[in-house]
Formats: structure tokens, sequence, C-alpha cells
């Protein structure tokens, strides 16, 4: 019973950085493929309105999700962090980069600073939620065996599998962005930049959609465990609503509703880390090593369960508050163009 707790602990804190984290890497995709310095201010500026706010707080899951990892299930966090410890790194490196950039690009001096800050920023929000999807890739391929650097640490994570789910975290990121970017913009009356995400939305959709779908053909040849699992009971379920959450948020980003949107979005990609965990199931590391055969003693499970639910107390409402604050508009941060 605890193992299998200290497990739904994991995934909730992996679905909120999934959902949140996503959007926030999302929008470093967005301010990648805005344009030129003049066409793309005006989307640029709306990505720094939105994220400034609460960018570092979508990384309170990343951290969470660690520590639940190495306390309830050290065989397999070690395990995980040497085989992967290639992608896991340049991840790492990518969100220091990245936070260093968005922090000091209004502070540039020259044009050529603003330039060369901008597209570290961009270039990795791009590869950091690459990077993280080659790693979950990894594991649900069966890839990453236990023991300290037991596979191998190149070919580990840049299988088919792998590679596919890279591109689809960086697809969902996009898609996510571009929800929460339209609903900021239409509660900031900005009517141009509703159209120009309603555009992203739907194309970055459509694209997500049809990732996934060939993904199950990869998957099917690749990992033909997980495959089975994706397409039978509860991972077959939640597949299922998953498209529908898709079908149902292009729909609403057509008629520019992004408010609900938003909403349907991020069940789409709820839907999809449950149909994993359900497909991988009773594996923490398939196909050898089980939640069970990895947890950690009862007694640091308990610990764990019990500061967790504590920490929660006071997370959650901060968190809600920071968000509400956020959403009103309360916490705008208006970027100003420098002459």
């Amino acid at each position: 019973m605890l193992p299998e707790l200290a497990v739904a602990l994991a995934l909730v804190a992996l679905t909120g950085y999934v959902v949140l984290g996503g959007a926030d890497f999302g929008a470093g995709f967005w301010d990648l493929t805005a344009g030129g310095a003049e066409r793309g201010a005006p989307v640029r500026a709306m990505v720094k309105r939105s994220m400034s706010p609460v960018w570092e707080a979508n990384h309170v899951w990343l951290i969470f999700l660690l520590v639940i990892l190495w306390t309830a299930f050290p065989e397999a966090f070690g395990s995980i962090m040497s085989t992967l410890a290639v992608p896991i790194f340049l991840a790492g490196l990518g969100i220091v980069l990245r936070g260093g950039a968005f922090a000091l690009k209004g502070e540039a001096a020259t044009i050529a600073e603003a330039r060369a800050l901008g597209a570290t920023f961009a270039l990795s929000s791009v590869l950091v939620p690459f990077f993280f999807g080659a790693a979950v890739g990894a594991i649900a391929a069966g890839n990453v065996p236990l023991g300290n650097a037991t596979g191998d640490e190149l070919t580990s994570w840049t299988g088919p599998t792998s590679i596919l789910v890279g591109l689809l975290s960086v697809a969902a990121g996009a898609h996510l962005a571009a929800v929460f970017l339209g609903a900021d913009s239409r509660r900031a009356e900005r009517p141009e930049l509703v159209r120009a995400f309603r555009v992203r939305a739907l194309g970055s959709g459509a694209a997500a959609g049809a990732l996934a779908l060939v993904g199950l053909v990869v998957v099917s040849s690749d990992a033909p465990d997980l495959f089975d699992g994706l397409t039978s009971g509860l991972g077959l379920v939640c597949v299922l609503l998953s498209g529908l959450a898709g079908v149902v948020t292009l729909a609403l980003e057509w008629r520019e509703r992004f408010e609900l949107a938003r909403l349907t979005a991020s069940a789409a990609v709820v839907a999809i880390v449950a149909g994993w965990a359900a497909a991988q199931e009773p594996y923490l590391l398939p196909p050898s090593l089980t939640v069970s055969e990895a947890a950690a003693p009862d007694v640091t499970l308990a610990a764990l369960l019990i500061a967790s639910g504590v920490g929660m107390l006071l997370l959650i409402p901060a968190l809600v508050w920071l968000f509400r604050l956020a959403v009103s508009g309360r916490l705008a941060y208006e970027d100003k163009p420098r002459p």
C-alpha cells in the first residue's frame, strides 16, 4: 500500500510539471518562432507578461518529483540518473541557462546582448523538454536496467520511443502554451494576439495529435509491452480520454474559447501521463523492477508521505493564490520595448 501511495505522489508531481512546466517551456517555443525583432515583439512581450509571475514556481514540481524518487525508490533513482546521465544533465543545464537568460534579457545593455540572451532562452525552452521526454521514453521502452550505469549511456535514450516522446513533449508544451497565452491575450484585451495564438494553438494541437498517432505505430514495434498496455484495459481508456479531450480542445480553440480550452488541453496531457503509468504497471523500471521491489522500507515511505502531506498544506494554497493573482492580471509584467 505505501509503495503505491508513493508512486501516486510521484505521478502527481510529474503531472504538475508536465502541465505547468510544459506550458512554461512551450512559451519559449513561441518566443523562438515569433519572427524578427519588430514582427515578433508583441508575441514575445505577451510571453514575458504571462511567464514572469509563475515561471520559477512551475519548477517546484520537478524538485518535488526528484525528492520522492530518491527517497522512496533509491535503487530506481540511481539507475535512472546514471544510465540517463546525458539527457538529464543536458536538460538540467538547459534549465539553468534558460532561467538565467529569461531573468537577464530585459536588462541587456546592447541589441547583441539581448539577441544572445533571447536565443539562449528560446533554444533551451525547446531542448529541455526534448531531453526530459527522451529520458522518459527510455524508461517506458525498458532501456534502463537496474544498477549503476548498467544501461548504455548513449543508445538507451536515442531509440525510436525516446525520440518520439521527446518530440511529443515539445509539441504538447507548445500547444499548452498557445492555449494559455491565448487566454492571457483575451484578458489583456489584445484581439490581434488572440487570433495569433488561435492559429498557433490549432497548428500545435494538430501536430501533437499526429505525433501521438504515429507514436502508437512506433511503440508497437519498439516497445511491444508498452503498446499492449496502452491498447488494453485502463491504458486504453486513458488514451481514448486523451484523444477526446484533444478534439474538444481543438473545437474550443476554433471558437477562441481559451478559458475552457486550458482545462481540456491540460486534461489531455494528464490522461496521457495516467495512461503511461497504467500501461507500465506494476513496473517502475520495466521489464524487471516492480514498484514493490524498488520501494524503500515502510518507515521511510511513511515519513515521506507524512512530510509531503504537511508540505502540501502549505504549498497548494500558496500556488493557487499565486495563479489566481497571475490569471487576474494583478501580477502582470508589461514588457516595454527598448529604444
